[in-house]
């Protein structure tokens, strides 16, 4: 049987990476199809014969190439922490309920942690109850990125950190109508939030 075209194994390849770096998740065939000039059958055929190469591993549903490989095991120990409220202002402590691995490329370095959401002060930024927050600790913030903030006397919340340097104040604004803007003199900086891990179980409940 003759071997199919090397330079179309290596834009598959790139394709691949670059759509995993994109969307965090391997393509379907449909989809590599979709954006090559391969039919679905023949995007199948060259994925059986590169995974009998070595060059990437194919199980018909997940494809995972070397740099994907090399990704997902660069990760970084994240410890979950609890939950943060997404409404009105609540006092949690700080309690580590697991640690799980998440991949650099993706999350980025730095120190992490990872809060359960509640409440829908956020659901215009796509922030549902459930759903995880990763957050990378830090003391400062800028105007717009959405914060853990904690308030003293009141508690801790997530909501969007601004400045108002005419009255000297911070507001720390939700995203749904139905909540107003919680404004402070002053606010401690938990962390700014990176990346949300929706709860797709949760979801399809709704």
């Amino acid at each position: 049987m003759a071997k199919r075209d090397p330079v179309k194994k290596q834009e598959l390849i790139d394709f691949i990476n670059k759509f995993y770096e994109e969307n965090h998740r391997s393509p379907s065939v449909r989809e590599i199809a979709a954006n090559t000039s391969l039919q679905k059958s023949s995007v199948a055929l060259y994925l059986s014969e590169m995974r009998d190469q070595g060059r990437i591993d194919y199980d018909h549903k997940m494809i995972l190439t070397e740099q994907m490989m090399d990704a997902i095991n660069d990760t970084n120990r994240v410890g979950i922490i609890g939950s943060v409220p997404c409404g009105r202002l609540s006092c949690e402590e700080e309690n580590v309920e697991g640690y799980v691995n998440l991949p650099i490329s993706i999350f980025g370095n730095g120190e992490l942690y990872i809060l359960h959401a509640y409440g829908d002060s956020m659901i215009g930024d796509g922030i549902d109850p459930g759903d995880l927050v990763v957050v990378r600790k830090q003391e400062h913030a800028n105007n717009g990125d959405l914060v853990i903030a904690y308030v003293e006397g009141e508690g801790n919340t997530l909501k969007r950190y601004f400045v108002d340097q005419k009255h000297r104040r911070i507001i720390l604004r939700p995203s749904n109508p139905d909540y107003s803007d919680i404004v402070v003199k002053d606010c401690v900086i938990q962390g700014v939030v990176r990346k949300i891990i929706k709860n797709v179980y949760a979801a399809a409940s709704l």
